[in-house]
């Protein structure tokens, strides 16, 4: 038993965080992301019955954020420009932001990423950690900084 672990933290996770690496990107994904190909070659961890700022949240009680590097570290899915799609607000994307906050990160370490640009740059990912989110767009790119 270790102390200090969040309880949605499996070992399964924990041992796929601990084996990333500085500038290494984690997909936080909703229940409808296809993993396998969209991330084929990164590790998949189910995290169901988790939202995915709630995953998030967790995360970053245990992983630094890329910030010295990167631009945004955290970056959430929105509608590609071109998909007459409009959404400037998501309870999603705020929840995400406001856990990143919590975790002593600036609100503006966390910016959008189109869908097709995030599914090319998730692609790249050496973790995938898939939760039960079902809320439109409830997908996030998390890219692993230093202590």
């Amino acid at each position: 038993m270790l102390k200090g672990i969040p309880e949605i933290i499996g070992s399964d996770l924990l041992k796929a965080l601990a084996d990333m690496g500085h500038g290494d990107i984690l997909v936080v994904a909703d229940h409808f992301y296809p993993p396998y190909s969209k991330s084929p070659n990164a590790v998949s961890v189910q995290a169901k019955g988790n939202t995915a700022p709630d995953m998030i949240d967790a995360i970053l009680k245990l992983m630094p954020l890329d910030v010295e590097y990167c631009e945004t570290p955290l970056e959430y899915m929105v509608p590609d420009e071109s998909s007459g799609i409009i959404m400037e607000n998501c309870d999603t994307w705020n929840e995400a932001i406001a856990a990143a906050v919590k975790n002593g990160y600036k609100e503006d370490c966390a910016g959008p990423l189109e869908r097709s640009k995030f599914y090319k740059k998730a692609g790249k990912a050496v973790l995938t950690v898939c939760t039960s989110e079902t809320r439109p767009y409830g997908c996030f790119i998390l890219q692993k900084g230093v202590m």
